[in-house]
């Protein structure tokens, strides 16, 4: 049955236009500089008329590569896809620009080509635009459904059908039953690395309830393994399963007995454990439990012996904790302050007074700003920050780093929060009330007020409230010890890292690249002494005592390399399936990754504790390009076993080392 498409009165309106947008890409590619803005106008003018004819998205789809090589994406975010973040696209597709519409939505189109493998794109891999893509469309969902809403309306008129017809042709294209139990199944992922930043995945979840409580639209067999998810954020226990609304919560508790709010309390602590989001229903749970019946708080965070001694010996702290944190839009510093318990860090002295000190911390005007900026008014920002504590001292190896070149920031600020918090909570408190961090550099003070710009030009928004106050600093301060070793011989990392991130790093250092040349050299050194440092049956079964820096170099789905990037490696362990791995720590917002050659970055099933990311420790080593490590405890490297080594460098030769070993 021919479709619309094909029609006569189809062809006639989209032929010309087509013709048209062919000859303005054509126009546009060859443009000199200064006329290229009004060219580029004149496209996206045509494009939008075509999105909205029937056959218009296959079409534009088809000529992805023509309008990527016409230079439509030059000088902007979307110029480089494999950066491009998903949870912007709401933004960018609601926006009343018409512009800032068709532009996002040329570069879905032109994913959805290298998705289907008709674009190889040198930036980024097919897997990793289909992976961009579900997210996106678990993002879009009222779109997709034509769940307009009144904003929209007013805002975007008929432009708002831009998006709801793209969105229809993605789901078409992509399967939108296979779209939902992916959106699912990738939800579930990034919850087992219990990230500290939740939105995107709360507002993914709210899409998949609005969308299960709409009858007019039928998802099928699709999406039942949402319950879990939906009746934690929404429903977790008795008194709100129907989510009411927090006021009429708040009413229901008291009318309450005993038993029924330890129902209450152990349901919500359940609903939190199993899933690691906090429900705003939680919060109003806490607030009413302050007040009446403190005794059932740590059942409402569900502590174990560990947690509740710790809750018992400093039971004022913590109900100053839980008074100050116990909103609905902050709901998840719940679950950072059970882990925080749960951790038993309280027991090292200096860090409660750190935390009184923190809950009275005054607030600079510019660190006001910035939080409110980021996290909007809704709450204080003394109560926004405070959040962003407990969460980061709760969950360490939850930090990301954002679309931002600061994998060394977020690094060391998950290594301190892991094994140094109340150096941390001082770092919070110098950027937050000082707006300055000093920290030293072999003896010499370094001030991120007096120090030149750091790696990243301007910090994105997409942080954690610590990371959002102190990396800036941070970011200056690892910039400037960079530059005061720029007259030594050797990679900076070797000065660096140990002073920046603290005593713990191993002042012994090894490199497999040259720092002039780039070149691969002495590889068999190089991982003999790393298995011999970090390998239990190398080192004489001895546990990594303190996490350390290291580089590895990052390569794509087909090995191919992408750059360098600072991780923590954390320990070493048999894998369930008694496979030696190595455990670390990526602040790369996800860690699940698949480097080629069938490297593929595991976050769950293989050992992990939450927020780690493991491989089997050859094609760890694989990718790795420098390591500390104790000098007075270098093993020994004569006796690793040379299958082991040949292991390894079969990895690196099919890898980013294909072009530069010097050595065959």
């Amino acid at each position: 049955m021919p479709s619309d498409t094909d029609s006569p009165a189809v062809e006639a309106r989209l032929a010309p236009r087509l013709e048209q947008l062919d000859e303005a890409l054509a126009m546009l590619a060859q443009a000199p500089s200064f006329s290229r803005p009004a060219r580029a106008t004149r496209v996206f003018d045509i494009a939008r008329r075509v999105l909205l004819e029937p056959g218009g998205c296959e079409a534009l789809e088809l000529r992805a590569a023509a309008i990527d090589s016409s230079g439509l994406f030059a000088d902007s975010d979307w110029a480089t896809p494999q950066h491009l973040l998903p949870a912007l696209t709401p933004l960018s597709l609601g926006s009343p620009d018409a512009d800032t519409v068709t532009i996002e939505s040329l570069s879905e189109l032109r994913l959805l080509a290298v998705a289907k493998g008709d674009y190889p794109h040198a930036l980024i891999s097919a897997e990793h635009a289909h992976h961009y893509l579900t997210q996106v469309l678990a993002l879009n969902l009222p779109r997709l459904f034509d769940m307009a809403s009144e904003a929209e309306r007013e805002t975007q008129g008929r432009l708002a059908d831009v998006p709801r017809t793209l969105f229809r042709y993605l789901a078409e294209r992509i399967g939108f039953e296979f779209i939902i139990d992916v959106m699912i199944d990738e939800i579930w992922r990034l919850l087992e690395q219990r990230p500290l930043l939740t939105d995107s995945i709360r507002q993914m979840i709210t899409q998949i309830a609005l969308c299960q409580a709409n009858p007019e639209i039928d998802l099928g067999t699709s999406g039942q393994g949402a319950a879990r998810l939906v009746s934690s954020l929404f429903g977790p226990t008795q008194g709100c399963r129907e989510d009411p609304g927090v006021g009429v919560y708040a009413e229901r508790l008291s009318a309450m007995d005993i038993p029924a709010l330890q129902q209450e309390a152990s349901g919500m602590a359940r609903a939190m454990r199993d899933i690691g989001l906090v429900s705003p229903y939680h919060p109003v749970l806490l607030r009413y439990l302050l007040d009446n019946n403190d005794h059932l708080i740590s059942e409402a965070l569900g502590l174990s012996t560990t947690g509740r001694d710790c809750l018992l010996c400093y039971h004022e702290l913590v109900r100053a904790l839980v008074d100050g944190i116990a909103y609905p839009e902050t709901a998840q510093a719940i679950y950072g302050l059970a882990m925080l318990l749960e951790r038993g860090i309280l027991y090292q002295p200096p860090l409660a007074p750190a935390l009184w000190r923190q809950l009275a911390l005054p607030l600079s005007g510019g660190s006001r700003q910035r939080l409110a900026l980021a996290y909007g008014q809704s709450v204080s920002p003394e109560a926004r920050l405070l959040e962003g504590v407990l969460c980061m001292l709760g969950l360490p190896l939850g930090v990301g780093q954002g679309n931002n070149p600061t994998c060394q920031s977020a690094r060391a600020l998950s290594m301190w929060a892991y094994n140094d918090p109340d150096y941390l909570l001082q770092m919070v408190a110098w950027a937050a009330r000082d707006d300055e961090i000093v920290m030293q550099f072999e003896g010499q003070p370094i001030s991120s007020m007096s120090s030149g710009a750091g790696l990243s030009t301007g910090l994105s928004l997409d942080l954690d409230p610590v990371s959002l106050l102190v990396v800036p600093h941070l970011d200056r301060i690892y910039a400037e010890m960079g530059r005061l070793c720029l007259d030594r011989e050797g990679d900076p990392h070797r000065w660096v890292n140990p002073e920046f991130h603290g005593w713990w790093a191993g002042r012994g250092f090894h490199i497999i690249v040259d720092v002039t040349t780039g070149k691969i050299e002495t590889p068999e050194t190089f991982y003999r002494h790393f298995y011999a440092t970090y390998h239990p049956f190398y080192n004489g079964n001895q546990p990594l005592v303190h996490p350390q820096p290291a580089g590895i170099a990052v390569t794509d789905s087909a090995s191919r390399f992408i750059g360098w990037h600072a991780i923590t490696i954390l320990r070493a362990a048999l894998g369930p399936d008694d496979t030696m791995r190595l455990y670390f720590f990526n602040p790369n917002n996800d860690s699940g990754q698949d480097w080629g050659d069938g490297v593929v970055v595991s976050t769950a099933g293989n050992g992990e504790r939450f927020g780690e990311a493991s491989l089997p420790f050859a094609q760890f080593a694989s990718r790795l390009y420098i390591f500390h490590l104790d000098p007075q405890e270098q093993g020994a490297p004569a006796d690793v076993r040379g299958e082991e080594l040949a292991d390894v460098m079969g990895y690196l030769r099919r890898s980013w080392g294909a072009e530069r070993l010097t050595e065959t």
